[in-house]
């Protein structure tokens, strides 16, 4: 189940937005290699302002539709968490797979 009527989410692949006008921020949380299911996935502005939040699926992969901009995407889980950055100045696919620690 996802949170905030998001959709499943699902591995996304660059092919899935080639040809579009979207921005789409997507990746997977893992730890040891292993997919995550069940991670809180946020998505934060540049001013670190709380914007999105999806829960990862069972192989941990997430996606958010995004604008261009600076963002970071945090993970939660209670295995541990993690982040990465990600400048998306065009529209395509921006990875941001996170390790937990």
């Amino acid at each position: 189940m996802s949170s905030c009527g998001a959709p499943e989410q699902t591995a996304t692949r660059a092919e899935d937005v080639a040809g579009t006008d979207q921005v789409v921020v997507a990746g997977r949380v893992h730890t040891g290699g292993e997919g995550v299911s069940g991670a809180f996935v946020r998505l934060l502005d540049a001013n670190g302002e709380f914007t999105a939040e999806v829960v990862s699926a069972p192989t941990g992969d997430f996606r958010f539709y995004a604008a261009p901009g600076t963002w970071t995407v945090r993970a939660l889980h209670k295995s541990g968490r993690g982040q990465a950055e990600i400048v998306a100045a065009d529209a395509g696919l921006h990875r941001a797979d996170i390790a937990l620690t």
